[in-house]
């Protein structure tokens, strides 16, 4: 798979774009690049200037979710914790118009972080699974309740329990997806929409979105009971042969 580098973090016309990468440029995501993301939506949240944040992957692929090796690893499950919780959190607070653009996979919480997206937009040639039950873990990010409400119970069902993986066509037909893009890269179509949010009256716009968006409390709420469970999954001697053969296996 050939992936062209971004850069981590650029800003313009009020439009900030993180990826999601580790500090070596590979599509997943550990401790560090939790903590690296959560404290980049923190600052933006704060920063007036910023007004949209856009999440990116990189070209050819959106992100693999997390990196193995620290699931593997017990001492370095506690930082894993906090900075995973930390970047859910912002996720599930974050008062500003937040849109992703995906280009190939999205794997695990590189495809749970889309439920929290305002907007998705995704290639003819993206991709979508969840293979957390497979793994012997469970949903993260809030998603056991976002999915059953965006998904509808029985199409979350089979996606998280079943762990299918989605196409393009059928993640927009879910709702997963709301703009499939197919002549542009993804980016520029979410760059054409954080413009026009960008003009927008700013405190109307966030005031509108919370309405919609309802009471982050209850995802919060529910992000800790989830990483309490996947905690416990970590401590479970089947759960982490089963991760070490996986890890193994994607070596």
């Amino acid at each position: 798979m050939t992936m062209a580098n971004h850069s981590t973090i650029d800003f313009s016309n009020h439009t900030l774009a993180l990826t999601l990468s580790d500090q070596d440029g590979r599509p997943v995501l550990d401790h560090r690049a939790y903590a690296r993301l959560a404290s980049e939506l923190e600052e933006a949240a704060r920063d007036d200037e910023v007004r949209v944040v856009i999440l990116r992957g990189l070209s050819g692929c959106f992100c693999l979710g997390g990196d193995l090796s620290e699931f593997l690893d017990s001492s370095r499950h506690q930082s894993l914790i906090d900075a995973v919780t930390g970047m859910f959190r912002m996720l599930a607070t974050f008062p500003k118009p937040l849109l992703a653009c995906v280009d190939g996979d999205a794997v695990g919480v590189g495809c749970t972080v889309l439920f929290h997206c305002d907007l998705v937009f995704a290639s003819a040639k993206s991709t979508f699974r969840v293979p957390f039950v497979d793994f012997g873990l469970v949903p993260d990010a809030a998603t056991s309740i976002l999915a059953p409400e965006k998904l509808g119970y029985a199409g979350a069902f089979r996606f998280f329990c079943l762990g299918e993986q989605l196409d393009v066509e059928g993640a927009a037909r879910l709702g997963l997806v709301t703009d499939v893009v197919e002549t542009e890269e993804p980016e520029l179509a979410a760059r054409r929409v954080a413009r026009r949010l960008a003009k927008k009256p700013a405190r109307a716009l966030a005031q509108t979105r919370s309405l919609l968006k309802g009471d982050s409390r209850q995802l919060c709420e529910r992000i800790d009971r989830e990483i309490s469970l996947f905690h416990d999954a970590l401590k479970d001697e089947a759960t982490i042969r089963r991760l070490a053969r996986i890890a193994r296996m994607a070596a």
